[in-house]
């Protein structure tokens, strides 16, 4: 006797908008709109809404996979937030800060090395941007490979920038005067802006890494193209 297998309800297109993952990245969004819109008024506010937003970005993954809603959509929404907000904190510090150049290139680096990365993994047919196991930089593969390496990486990188929005007294403050006022005495402040500058200088080495490997192989793809009957 033959036995009927039903296949799996295909799910609804407004039932992925409302995965949980999702539901919490829209709520990511509307913290950081506030957020940003009293960024010059209320400091501290600012960086409370800036900081759970950032937390939330970790617990929307977990939230994917303990639920089974992993999701293209959900992973693109993640990321478009992660970058769009780093990148207005990086634009409102290249304006409290001199050289504000100093902002702009990161916000560049970051955005750059990223899109890059994405459209790559797009052109190997890869299902993440993360799967980095054929690379031959061992930093890259570290970095992607061990997920409390990255969330190290990636804090230390928030944290610094909060620390310097927070360090920001009047609107043209030099960059360099401010860290070695760091430095003059010892303080558990100090302390955490020192472990963040490790792990963001970590992090930056690894965006030209990813840049510089994003481009080669959009540039292998180009010649194996030209290469083809």
């Amino acid at each position: 006797m033959a036995i009927n297998k039903s296949r799996p309800k295909k799910p609804s297109k407004l039932s992925v908008y409302l995965y949980i993952p999702n539901i919490i990245g829209y709520v990511r969004v509307l913290m950081n709109v506030y957020a940003f819109a009293i960024c010059f008024t209320n400091k501290q506010l600012f960086c409370i809404l800036y900081f759970i937003s950032f937390v939330c970005d970790g617990i929307d993954g977990w939230a994917a996979r303990k639920f089974n809603q992993v999701s293209t959509f959900g992973a693109v929404l993640d990321m478009i937030t992660d970058r769009i907000s780093t990148a207005c904190l990086l634009v409102i510090l290249s304006q409290v800060y001199r050289p504000g150049l100093t902002f702009v290139s990161l916000l560049a680096l970051d955005i750059g090395s990223h899109w890059l990365q994405m459209y790559s993994t797009f052109l190997l047919g890869k299902a993440s941007h993360k799967d980095v196991k054929d690379s031959t930089s061992w930093l890259f593969r570290a970095y992607y490979g061990n997920r409390m390496f990255m969330a190290y990486c990636c804090v230390a990188c928030e944290v610094l920038y909060i620390s310097l929005y927070l360090l920001a007294e009047k609107p043209t403050e030099h960059l360099m005067d401010v860290l070695l006022s760091l430095t003059k005495e010892i303080s558990p402040f100090s302390i955490l802006v020192g472990l963040s500058l490790f792990g963001w200088a970590i992090k930056q080495v690894v965006n030209v890494i990813q840049m510089k490997t994003a481009a080669d192989i959009c540039v292998l793809h180009d010649i194996n193209k030209k290469e083809s009957p």
